[in-house]
């Protein structure tokens, strides 16, 4: 999958069926995300907000959503405290006043406690590695497209799914 081309909800579908499972274990580590273009109203929302990825610290200590800060670093945001349902307002959410509030919010949606486990689930017919959110509901299931690139699928309730791929840190 290059970056920027889009695919239809259909072909993301067909090619997320025809990748192999990822453990759970495989999942440990930092990863760097980006969006899966698929017509999504999230498409590029994470992104237009400095979205790094997420970290697998463990099973049972997961920091689903990392942004970078101007310094370079990374940063958790405590997903729950992020409406994503203004995610279909493209305008509202992809302009530069969003953005800048979202910088000033930002000390109000750190976090350092994990928000999110990783799980074996059964989706879609193939037990994979999953990241189940603790407070919402959301599970990220992930297929493994080489050794160090996964591709994610959003399955959110009363949503679309939405794809990202993550690529592990070195």
């Amino acid at each position: 999958m290059s970056r920027g081309q889009v695919m239809t909800l259909a072909d993301a579908l067909a090619r997320f069926d025809a990748l192999p499972a990822v453990t759970t274990e495989e999942m440990h580590g930092q990863w760097r995300g980006a969006g899966v273009p698929t017509g999504h109203d999230m498409d590029g929302l994470l992104e237009a907000y400095a979205w790094y990825g997420k970290s697998f610290v463990s099973d049972e200590a997961v920091h689903p959503l990392l942004f970078r800060n101007r310094a370079g670093g990374t940063y958790a945001i405590d997903p729950r405290r992020i409406p994503l349902s203004l995610s279909r307002y493209h305008r509202l959410t992809r302009n530069a006043l969003a953005r800048a509030l979202f910088t000033l919010a930002t000390p109000v949606l750190r976090t350092r406690a994990p928000r999110a486990r990783l799980r074996a689930i059964t989706y879609r017919g193939v037990t994979t590695a999953a990241m189940v959110y603790d407070h919402l509901p959301i599970i990220d299931c992930f297929r493994r497209i080489d050794a160090r690139t996964v591709l994610g699928l959003m399955d959110m309730r009363g949503a679309a799914p939405f794809f990202f791929q993550l690529e592990r840190d070195a």
